[in-house]
């Protein structure tokens, strides 16, 4: 028997998790864990792949909208050359020569690497009524945007540093 070619193999795999998910049979049924949703041909992590990876505070943040206390987090004061990017799925949001230091005690930037990268809800929990940030690629929370930023955006993307990672510049 010769082996699949990969495209072909990922293809069929895929289409069986469809069906499955559809609630449709497929010929074999899979005893295994599913395989996490593709997208951009980047993995998007399963929660239990998450809850496994993430410390118990990136997961509150990240999974249950949480906030880190102001002026305690990684990256409030951080000041190298480099990308930050999301902590569960990796995709990359804010470039270093946009953040600025806001006075407020967490990472603020003023524009997104891309528009698509981070997507904006109406947030009306603890009697305010915010725009949340979430990463446009797996959903998670990263924090707020605010109309009270520095030119040339006006605007102030208020992170959470257990939201992300950073890659230094090369």
């Amino acid at each position: 028997m010769r082996p699949m070619k990969p495209k072909l193999a990922f293809t069929l795999i895929l289409t069986c998790h469809l069906l499955m998910a559809c609630g449709q049979s497929s010929s074999r049924q899979s005893t295994s864990v599913p395989t996490p949703i593709t997208m951009n041909e980047q993995t998007i992590p399963s929660k239990e792949e998450l809850k496994q990876r993430l410390s118990p505070d990136q997961w509150y943040i990240t999974q249950e909208k949480g906030t880190e206390r102001p002026f305690t987090g990684e990256f409030w004061d951080h000041h190298e050359k480099g990308t930050y990017s999301c902590v569960c799925c990796g995709l990359p949001l804010f470039l270093s020569d946009t953040k600025f230091d806001s006075g407020c005690g967490w990472p603020s930037f003023f524009r997104v690497i891309k528009k698509e990268n981070v997507k904006e809800t109406l947030d009306k929990s603890h009697g305010m009524i915010r725009t949340e940030i979430n990463c446009g690629r797996c959903g998670a929370h990263l924090g707020h945007v605010f109309n009270d930023g520095p030119p040339p955006t006006g605007l102030r993307y208020c992170l959470n540093s257990g939201a992300m990672t950073f890659n230094a510049e090369k």
